[in-house]
């Protein structure tokens, strides 16, 4: 293969751990060389040059829960008009390079078809955001904290059926969302534990026993931290609570500005260890797309001016991305900027155990976003080495 090199300039980087002004970020094919200040770089010959002013790098974002975008609906394949490619292409233009697509509860017949499908999809070549597997959001939850899922394809725990989900799609599920107060629920978090599924507790009333003995037995993620969850009690400790103030629980945040009171999100982040909160989407097929009807699986929802409901005028996902969401984890959690763009790169890569992504770093997958400073606009995305979105205003050069 022929080494093609790029180099990426900015006021600065945000790696994320650290902040580099005059930085730059030095590409060989699908990995990085080096990261630095400008002044150790030099413009050899050959190399492909992209600068930016009043503008900054981060590394691509990973989203690990979102359930379409750009009118593809990763709970039913056969029936998306738009294709997964769709969603990535789409996703890449906001500065995301990695993503999970979620699926939610439905029969088991259907469940099985699409995962099956989905799997065919991942493994296939793709164009823009990557997706690296499938996060199970269901269908082991409890009815009473369902959201806007549909109650008759909600069932008890069945090792047998996660057994042939897991088969469905060999070797891609990566997070499975359980209700820690269902009978069996540690025998499932055992399970998945042993095929290296990540038991992620949620749509759940659990109580602080519950809640412990699940993460006792291994249980150290939690989907979406407030919502689908009893709310906050000064005597009664349940599952939020726990997650809140528990250092062995990596939490998720919606951060649409909706889904969570911008309190409350200042409260987890003052909570929660850095390293232990995920920014997330939750994003539906109607992401990025006009007000109309569409879906997630089997439920109907409905976008008012960008607002996502279903039929119960329950909230049902969102219509945001990352590129936005992230900046609420400074707006309202107070975080710095190094630690908010931790929260959508370097951390859902550790928990995923994605080794070489979410960091600007000499060998890490050249995976990168450049976003406008005063107005957060995304400029371009680099995904494994190629560009796979620049703004119609961003130019290249060639050092010949």
């Amino acid at each position: 293969m022929a080494k093609i090199r790029r180099l990426y300039i900015a006021d600065y980087l945000v790696t994320p751990e650290r902040r580099i002004d005059q930085g730059a970020v030095l590409c060989e094919n699908e990995r990085i060389l080096a990261i630095g200040g400008l002044s150790a770089f030099s413009r050899e010959p050959g190399i492909e040059i992209f600068q930016f002013d009043h503008a900054y790098i981060t590394p691509g974002f990973i989203d690990t829960h979102l359930h379409g975008a750009g009118g593809f609906d990763c709970s039913s394949v056969a029936d998306s008009a738009r294709t997964i490619d769709d969603m990535g292409t789409l996703l890449a233009s906001r500065g995301v390079t990695t993503f999970v697509p979620t699926v939610v509860a439905d029969t088991p017949e259907r469940m099985l078809s699409n995962l099956a499908a989905l799997a065919k999809l991942i493994r296939g070549p793709r164009r823009g955001a990557v997706p690296i597997g499938i996060n199970l959001e269901g269908p082991f939850l409890n009815p009473a904290k369902r959201g806007a899922q549909k109650e008759d394809v909600i069932v008890p725990v069945d090792l047998g059926f996660a057994a042939e989900m897991l088969a469905a799609a060999p070797g891609l599920i990566k997070l499975m969302t359980f209700a820690p107060e269902l009978e069996n629920a540690v025998k499932l978090v055992e399970f998945l534990r042993e095929h290296n599924v990540i038991p992620s507790m949620g749509h759940s009333v659990a109580d602080e026993t519950e809640t412990l003995r699940a993460i006792d037995a291994g249980a150290g993620h939690c989907t979406h931290l407030f919502n689908g969850m009893p709310p906050l009690h000064q005597r009664n400790m349940n599952l939020t609570s726990v997650a809140l103030t528990d250092d062995r629980v990596t939490v998720e945040l919606i951060i649409d500005g909706r889904h969570i009171h911008p309190r409350m999100a200042d409260l987890a982040c003052r909570c929660k260890p850095a390293n232990q909160l995920i920014g997330i989407s939750d994003g539906t097929m109607a992401a990025g797309m006009p007000d109309g009807s569409y879906r997630i699986g089997p439920s109907r929802i409905f976008v008012r001016n960008g607002f996502s409901q279903n039929e119960q005028n329950l909230l049902a996902g969102t219509t945001t991305m990352l590129d936005s969401g992230w900046h609420s984890l400074m707006s309202c959690g107070h975080l710095s900027e190094t630690q908010a763009a931790t929260a959508v790169s370097q951390n859902p890569a550790q928990a995923l155990n994605l080794a070489g992504r979410g960091r600007l770093l000499p060998n890490f997958r050249a995976d990168l976003a450049v976003f406008e400073q005063k107005t957060n606009r995304p400029l371009l995305t680099v995904v494994g080495g190629e560009v796979a979105y620049a703004a119609d205003d961003v130019h290249r050069e060639s050092n010949c």
